[in-house]
């Protein structure tokens, strides 16, 4: 479970699987900040965004996802494994949402999917709200910013990415779009408790998402491509954007 991993080591494990497995990434520049930078894995038609989480702050890197993005790209998929300026890193609210728009806008032609891992799950859902892409992937994702902040996820992490109360933002949270315009899955763990999966079926409840609930699941199992559920999730991705 979530609380018994050693998150350094765990992604460090995933890194060199990506790097041993995936195809070379390409890094792009998409903006004078230092932050904002894309790294592109295969040549594959269809165009996926992956966005990482890590509750919006500046610890938290795109290395966290290259492991998705990787797996991405062997699938066939063009991945472009996204950062962004995060709280202590140039970012917040609105500035990590004008970065996924800037990306999303400078693409060749407009992404698929979006692919966001629990904070980038909300990057993701917010980038189908404001069509920046085909469709939205949310992996354990924070979809609710009203229902995260009442809960404290991240210990205050939404008041800190927001700046204030989500009711006064209610374009940076996907719960307070709906109906989105665009396919949505979510895919969540049962057994998450950093993002409880009580979030995510609320979320497909009153949304009408497709909801893919992964029995003994956790938080980060949903962004490992060695993991059981990998398959699950990447034939949900695929349904979801045909």
């Amino acid at each position: 479970m979530t609380a018994q991993r050693d998150l350094p080591a765990f992604f460090g494990a995933l890194g060199a699987w990506a790097a041993a497995e995936g195809p070379e990434p390409v890094a792009r520049r998409y903006g004078d900040h230092p932050e904002q930078l894309a790294d592109r894995r295969g040549t594959g038609e269809r165009v996926a965004v992956v966005i990482h989480g890590g509750f919006w702050r500046a610890e938290f890197t795109r290395a966290n996802t290259a492991a998705v993005a990787a797996a991405l790209a062997r699938a066939g998929w063009t991945s472009w494994n996204l950062e962004y300026r995060r709280v202590g890193a140039g970012g917040g609210y609105p500035d990590t949402l004008d970065d996924v728009a800037a990306f999303c806008r400078g693409l060749d032609r407009s992404a698929d999917v979006a692919i966001g891992h629990s904070a980038g799950g909300q990057l993701a859902l917010w980038a189908a709200a404001e069509r920046l892409v085909g469709a939205a992937v949310a992996l354990a994702g924070v979809c609710d910013l009203r229902a995260a902040a009442a809960a404290d996820l991240g210990d205050g992490a939404v008041m800190e990415f927001l700046g204030c109360d989500p009711t006064a933002e209610p374009d940076a949270d996907p719960a307070q779009r709906l109906p989105l315009a665009t396919p949505v899955l979510l895919v969540h763990g049962d057994r998450d408790d950093r993002v409880p999966v009580q979030h995510a079926r609320a979320f497909a409840k009153a949304s009408g998402a497709a909801l893919l609930e992964l029995e003994g699941a956790d938080h980060f199992d949903v962004v490992d491509p060695r993991a059981e559920w990998w398959r699950a999730i990447e034939n949900g991705i695929h349904a979801t954007v045909s």
